[in-house]
């Protein structure tokens, strides 16, 4: 099989005019029929082999399918589906079509989806029968929502469109659409302290600003013979911009696997059985798969680089991945409305103790203070990048408030705190805001207190990430109970099951501490930095124990 990289030539990098991520990622390497881009481990063991033209033939039925059906550019459809076949053929059919493509966590429940469906009027969803049962519960209230494709479609169901039968319906050939730069792409939804989630509304350039970043972040890639794969799913900016999108566009195989629980052996072998070279790696899992004793000898890895963002890292993991991957592992900082900006490099000697990294080629990343000026080399402030720039959002999805809000004298102010040396290395110093990083996940506190808040033994309840060794962050409640309801084992499991059931399972409490009242400014917003204080001066007292 053909895995060559491209040619750093390509004229598809000139992003200042014309370019769509379909003819990049997948069209232009269809002429060679055995190269591949996706090797699927399936939950049964199997494993198997797609090329970019079965890659494209079928993009192009589910495009003809979407048309058909009244789909067209500038409609925003989700995509809610694990890593696999069609999961990246939906993101490419729909580049092709012009249309925008609303990835969404697997585990969503159904508040979480119900949210975004209805903040960018979605008007159809390529899912499976999982998919579908969330969907029945709220597709009364998702008054957009017109089509639902289904993977795995029950056969008795005459309201929704079967996957595969549509596809067969269809012509494999579609002219993909001759789209801008900054023509539309994607909507992905961010997690912020106030609000519900936003939608970081993206340009088809995204993928062209992520490139420099791919590159440093795992060592001048591509190289010959890679092939990258991530834990993370491809709902996730991590997961599709970090890994799937800029490695198609290189030409280089993507595995597609995501256990529904992750199991380190599993990993380890995953790694070995299918030679895979390049991983994203979110911090957490570096952290459960530490504990695993002598992985060099037990498998065969032949890894050429792992990245890790999300959170600074430190000497001590660093040093495990040395000795038990085989490789520096290179950091890298971004977010969900600006990624990829910041990375360490190995081999090209990028990399300072405590520093995760410094600014990508083509980014102009510095330390900001409130009023948006750089400040003393040394000095504290907030992580801020020059605009424009590529990787940065269009703007928020009907939200011109916080749009504006997120800007600051010529600089996207990240939200984080943050130093730089006189060399350029930057040291993340921690968050602004109430956004909680728990197992790689940035989670927004407002959906969990307004799910709990649902609930009919709850009254008030504010949630904050409580440190934890493994996660970062796990995330707390503090609930204050409604007349007639007890504090006990019970009701806190019962709580955390309706988060879960709600939301996404990785946002449920895995503490509740049950209050007589918040603390509450006089305008009546709960004061969550007391809550985080409180939480510290525990810690620190039982540390003195």
């Amino acid at each position: 099989m053909n895995t060559a990289p491209l040619s750093p030539s390509d004229p598809q990098r000139d992003a200042s005019q014309r370019f769509n991520i379909a003819r990049a990622c997948c069209d232009r390497w269809t002429d060679d029929p055995e190269r591949i881009a996706i090797i699927q481990k399936n939950a049964d063991g199997t494993v198997q082999y797609h090329s970019f033209l079965a890659l494209q033939q079928q993009a192009n039925r589910l495009a003809n399918s979407l048309r058909a059906q009244g789909i067209n550019a500038g409609d925003r459809v989700g995509i809610m589906l694990p890593q696999g076949l069609e999961a990246g053929t939906a993101h490419i059919a729909l580049y092709k079509l012009g249309a925008i493509a609303v990835p969404l966590f697997k585990l969503f429940g159904a508040d979480a989806i119900e949210h975004r469906a209805s903040n960018c009027s979605m008007r159809a969803l390529i899912t499976d029968a999982s998919g579908l049962q969330k969907i029945d519960g709220i597709r009364a209230g998702l008054a957009h929502l017109q089509l639902c494709y289904v993977i795995d479609a029950p056969a008795h169901r005459n309201d929704v469109l079967d996957y595969h039968e549509q596809l067969q319906c269809h012509s494999d050939q579609f002219e993909t659409l001759d789209t801008a730069a900054e023509d539309p792409a994607l909507i992905i939804y961010t997690s912020g302290t106030t609000g519900h989630p936003k939608g970081a509304l993206h340009a088809h350039r995204v993928l062209l600003g992520h490139l420099p970043g791919v590159r440093s972040s795992h060592d001048d890639f591509p190289q010959p013979g890679d092939r990258m794969w991530t834990p993370a799913d491809w709902a996730w900016i991590g997961g599709l911009l970090d890994v799937l999108l800029p490695a198609w566009y290189h030409g280089v195989p993507v595995v597609a696997h995501r256990a529904d629980k992750f199991v380190p052996e599993d990993v380890f072998a995953l790694i070995e059985a299918l030679q895979i070279k390049n991983v994203f790696f979110p911090p957490t899992a570096l952290k459960l798969l530490r504990p695993v004793e002598n992985p060099q000898q037990r498998w065969h890895l032949a890894l050429r680089s792992v990245a890790s963002g999300g959170e600074s890292l430190g000497d001590e993991l660093l040093a495990w991945g040395d000795q038990a991957l085989g490789v520096r592992i290179n950091e890298f900082y971004g977010q969900t409305e600006c990624n990829l900006v910041v990375s360490s490099c190995a081999s090209q000697g990028i990399y300072r103790p405590h520093a995760i990294g410094r600014a990508v080629e083509g980014f102009d990343v510095a330390i900001v203070d409130d009023y948006g000026v750089p400040v003393p080399t040394g000095g504290s402030g907030h992580i801020a990048v020059a605009t424009p720039n590529g990787s940065q959002m269009l703007r928020y999805w009907e939200n011109s408030q916080a749009t504006a809000e997120k800007y600051l004298n010529g600089w996207l102010v990240t939200g984080d705190k943050g130093s730089m040396d006189e060399d350029g290395y930057i040291f993340f110093l921690g968050r602004n805001d109430d956004v909680i990083t728990s197992a790689g996940y940035r989670i927004g506190p407002t959906p969990i207190e307004d799910c709990l808040i649902k609930h009919p033994a709850v009254k008030m309840a504010a949630a904050i990430g409580k440190k934890d060794p493994i996660r970062t962050e796990v995330v707390k409640a503090f609930v204050v109970l409604n007349h007639g309801y007890a504090a006990s084992n019970n009701t806190i499991r019962e709580l955390q099951a309706h988060v879960r059931a709600q939301l996404a399972a990785h946002e449920y409490p895995r503490e509740i501490e049950f209050l007589d009242e918040l603390p509450m400014t006089t305008t009546g917003k709960i004061i969550r930095k007391a809550l985080r204080e409180l939480e510290e001066q525990r810690t620190a007292m039982e540390l003195q124990a």
